[in-house]
């Protein structure tokens, strides 16, 4: 940030002071990085004689005027989920904090999966069923539809049928370098992860998992070979998890 003390004497004048208070039982080298680190704020006003006065925890109107004061910093802005436009109209759920997530939907199409050579699953085009998509900066889950269509709250999830899978819907991103940042826009953010997902090599199933009623392995065999429409009778129904579930 620009160095402006020279300018304080003729332009600036003090008009509020903050005093962050630490439980002692905490290292102070952790904070503030220790983001359990117990804190306490207290604002104080600035009197006419340069004093602090009117010490105070420092209130809501004060956190939300600080947080616009950083976002109207060029070294703090961020645009982090933030859409290019209209919300896209496949957005289902959209949490624009800081460390906040995407919930979308893709519907049923063909796509260019890529498989290991140890699966003996050619890559190649392939239809795969509507899908719902949970994103953060740093992780995925992926869940599948039988409907075609956009989903409501209700909506009961099925297991998405593809290795690499773990069985709450996390996906494994294996040696995939994630380049998602507080810059990365609401549009670049979807577009990332669906390309980190289907442009990795699917490997192996995790665990006892398997993701449908059939065998992995034979079902993309398939579908490869087929090219036929996914047969949604094969998806494997989550346990009492619906759409509204993945929003917390």
């Amino acid at each position: 940030m620009t160095n402006i003390s020279e300018q304080f004497n003729n332009q600036f004048a003090p008009v509020k002071a903050l005093l962050i208070y630490q439980n002692q039982a905490i290292q102070k080298e952790n904070y503030p990085t220790d983001s359990s680190a117990e804190v306490y704020v207290e604002s104080y006003d600035i009197g006419k004689r340069g004093q602090p006065v009117n010490a105070h925890p420092l209130s809501i109107a004060e956190m939300v005027s600080l947080s616009k004061l950083f976002q109207s910093t060029e070294e703090l802005k961020s645009n982090y989920l933030k859409p290019k436009g209209l919300l896209p109209a496949n957005v289902l759920f959209l949490d624009p904090q800081a460390e906040g997530y995407v919930i979308w939907f893709t519907p049923p199409m063909a796509v260019d999966l890529f498989f290991v050579e140890g699966l003996q699953i050619p890559s190649g085009k392939a239809h795969i069923p509507a899908m719902v998509w949970k994103g953060s900066k740093n992780a995925l889950n992926v869940y599948a539809l039988k409907s075609k269509s956009k989903p409501n709250a209700n909506t009961p999830l099925y297991h998405a049928p593809f290795f690499n899978i773990y069985e709450n819907g996390n996906v494994c991103m294996g040696t995939v370098q994630i380049a998602i940042d507080r810059f990365t826009r609401l549009e670049d953010f979807i577009s990332k992860w669906e390309a980190y997902f289907f442009n990795s090599y699917f490997s192996h199933t995790i665990g006892s998992h398997n993701g449908a009623q059939i065998d992995l392995l034979s079902l993309w065999q398939q579908q490869v070979v087929t090219g036929k429409p996914f047969p949604t009778e094969l998806l494997t129904k989550h346990r009492n998890l619906q759409l509204k579930n993945l929003i917390k």
